[in-house]
This record gives structure tokens, sequence and C-alpha cells, in this order.
């Protein structure tokens, strides 16, 4: 039965909620999206798909407690059995959030929000513990989370969730939008946080995170059995209209995992890492706009005893790399990418931007980034290609109304050419139209 959780969020539910305590409000984002010469090894070489995203929220706020309840409803149309919908494109009538929330005084003029239920969290940087906007479904948690501020700009985002193992989860069951709880369960468990200092260095914002996932078997659901410990820091100045701007960011990730899902298979340590970098100059002027070059490089797996690709955890993509959806091609996992990027914010219902990656892997004989395309033997060489991305956003109302057009170009490189399960040559073109409603 799927009612009691939906009966629980209800009864949660204030019953003489004065009408102006309670705020309802939603979204309707409608995404057709294509790509030709697919990067991706196992799926269609050329193919699209609609995306249909309904979200509806509410929220209570009597002053010392808020509470709010949110439903996603994620589907997909079109494609067949050769398209790459996964649980990243349909999650149907689930409701992701239900939870409550206060602030506490910890004295000396620090507060505390703790919040605890099922909720989404975006946390720093967004690139371990986010909610992925762009992706047709978002990650979920549910546990306990408590953002701390004090008077000396110190602010800390602690965690303890188990972050919802969206279902179903079978290619047949996603392709018809079936219907299912996602679940919830000890057996993946997400705990830590990230601490930041503003101005800390003059203008130089200080951050360090540390977060351990634990993961294990359960009936039914082989797992590799991830314990992974990911620790790491940031250093950031902000864009602003005539001053340059830098963010670094680094984490090394240790603990173990095993080989395979395979029930016998040996747990082997793991020693990886990631950083990003980029530096950029905001000019004054109407369209504000920033110029910037990125560095990106996520560690892959090697031939030895110990396991050295970066795991992302829940973290984002589009804002550093590429869009996912169809594409899904560039992610944080055996990567090596030097970037430039031009954006520009014309008015308050216009920006764009365009970005260039080189795109190299990282370690030959791994699997390239989140392409499934792998050489075992290296000869394939490391280059992966040339990719080109662009972005237009405009508010045909404002607040009420988004248009948004994505396009990314990739100039397929050796590798991706060459490798033994390569999709072959041919430049891959993907392209999204968005609109969004919100009401």
């Amino acid at each position: 039965m799927h009612f009691p959780r939906y009966l629980l969020a209800l009864t949660l539910w204030p019953a003489t909620a004065p009408a102006q305590d309670l705020d309802v409000s939603g979204t309707v984002r409608v995404r057709y999206e294509a790509i030709a010469n697919q990067p991706r090894a196992g799926f269609n070489r050329d193919d699209e798909l609609v995306n249909l995203r309904t979200t509806l929220l509410a929220r209570y706020d009597s002053g010392p407690i808020l509470v709010a309840a949110e439903i996603w409803d994620s589907r997909v149309y079109g494609g067949d059995a050769g398209t790459p919908v996964t649980t990243g494109e349909s999650n149907a009538l689930e409701l992701v959030q239900a939870y409550a929330s206060g602030e506490i005084s910890l004295g000396g003029g620090a507060k505390a929000v703790l919040r605890g239920g099922r909720f989404m969290l975006n946390i720093g940087s967004r690139r371990l513990v986010a909610a992925d906007d762009y992706r047709n479904t978002t990650n979920g948690y549910t546990g306990l989370h408590a953002e701390i501020a004090t008077r000396r700009g110190v602010t800390a985002s602690l965690i303890y969730v188990l972050p919802q193992q969206r279902r179903p989860d079978d290619l047949l069951s996603l392709r018809n939008n079936a219907v299912a709880l996602d679940r919830e369960g000890f057996d993946l468990v997400l705990w830590g946080g990230t601490a930041a200092k503003a101005h800390a260095l003059g203008p130089l914002m200080l951050e360090g995170s540390f977060y351990h996932l634990g993961e294990r078997d359960r009936p039914g659901r082989p797992t590799r059995d991830r314990s992974l410990n990911t620790y790491g820091g940031r250093v950031l100045r902000d864009p602003a209209p005539g001053k340059a701007d830098v963010e670094v960011e680094a984490y090394y990730q240790s603990g173990r995992a095993s080989t395979s899902t395979a029930g016998n298979a040996m747990p082997i340590p793991v020693s990886a890492w990631f950083v990003h970098g980029d530096a950029g100059y905001t000019f004054r002027g109407g369209w504000r706009p920033r110029l910037s070059v990125e560095y990106d490089r996520a560690s892959g797996d090697r031939p030895g005893n110990r396991y050295g690709r970066f795991d992302t955890l829940f973290g984002m993509r589009r804002a550093d790399l590429a869009p996912s959806g169809l594409y899904n091609a560039v992610g944080r996992a055996n990567i090596s990418a030097v970037g430039m990027r031009a954006e520009v914010t014309p008015s308050k219902r216009l920006d764009g931007l365009v970005s260039y990656h080189a795109l190299w892997l990282a370690e030959r004989t791994d699997s390239f980034s989140t392409t499934g395309v792998r050489d075992a033997t290296g000869r394939s060489g490391d280059f992966a290609g040339h990719q080109w991305d662009a972005r237009l956003r405009w508010w045909v109302r404002p607040a009420a109304l988004r248009f948004e057009a994505n396009a990314v170009v990739l100039s397929k490189g050796r590798f991706l050419e060459r490798a033994p399960n390569a999709n072959g040559g041919g430049t891959t073109l993907y392209g999204s139209l968005n609109l969004t409603a919100n009401f």
C-alpha cells in the first residue's frame, strides 16, 4: 500500500492552519530533448525524449515551527528499449519532502535551524550534496539537518540522512511511469557536514567539508558495499562587477569498496581525488559579461589492488560540466578538463552562457567519465574530444513563465572514436527546449 506515508504527511499538517500562514505553490516543466551520435555506450545512436515534471509544495509557517510537504511527479514519454531512461528521468508521484523545522538560539548571537523528516539539500558548492535542478528528478534525503550561523560569519550545515533510493528502477517500469514509493533505510547512510567562514582571508571565504557514505547489501539489492570518507575544502571569492573572482575546491576520498556487486566480491581500499579551479573577471556595464578559465580533474581507476575512481556522491554536474538528460556523458569521474566560459546577463529576464572544454581521461584504462566507453588496454589513447556548451534562459513572464534552451556539440577525439565499445565517429549534437510555469 502506498497510502500510509502520504497519510502520515497529512496528519503532520495543522488542521486549523490560518490561510495567511499557509502557502501553496508549484511548477510544471516540459522538456523536449534530442541527440545525434550518442557518445555513451549501449544506447541508441540517435534519440529523442519528452520529459514532464510537476511539483506541488505546501508550507505552513506559524512562526516557531514550519511544516512543509512537496510532491514531485517526473515522467518521460517517447523513446524505446535503447533510450537511456533511468531514475534520473522518471519518478512518478513521489512525496520528496515532508518535514518540520524550527529555529533555536545557541547563545552568544549564534542560532540554528533544525529540520527533520524528508527534504532536499543543497550544501556548499553542491558538488557533493545537491538537488540537481536540470535533471528531471531530484535527490531527496530522510533524516536530520542543522544549519548553524554565528555573529562572526561562521556557518555550518550538518546532516545525518538516509538518501532516498528512487523506485521503481527497472527500465520497463520507468518507461511506463509506474508509481512506487522511494525507499530509505540504513543500508545507505550519509552523514557529515560543511563549515565556512566569510572573509576569512580578506575577501576570500574558506570552507571545509567531511562526508561519510555507508552502503551495504539488502535482499534483492546487491551493492558495491561502499564505505567512503570524502574530505576537503574550498576557497572562494564571489563574482562582482569590476572585480576578479576565484574558486578552488579539492577533495580526497578514502575507505573501501567491493570490486563488483557480486556477493563474493573482494573489498579493496579506495584512494581517489577531485579538484576544481576557476578564475574569472566580471566587467562593468549593462550586460555584466563574465569571462573565466577553469579546470576539473577527477581521478579514475587503474590496474592494481586499489580503487581510484572518484565518487561524486550526490553532486550536481550542469553548473560545471554539461547537461544530464539524454547527453549525460561528462561528469565528475575519470576526467581531466580544461575550459573557458563566457556569461552574460543583459537584463533581469535574460541570461546566457557559452563554454568550451577540452576533455581527456585521467586514467586511459578506465571508462571515460559517465559514458561507459572503455579500452582496458589503454591503446585508444586518452583524448575524448572538444565540447562546446551553450544555454539561454528567458523569463517570458517574470516569475511566472520561463523558457530555456540548451545545446551541446561534442567533437569526438580518438578515444571516443576508437575504443572497443564506442558508438563510433560522428560529432555528437544535443539540444533541449524547456518551458517552466510557476504558480
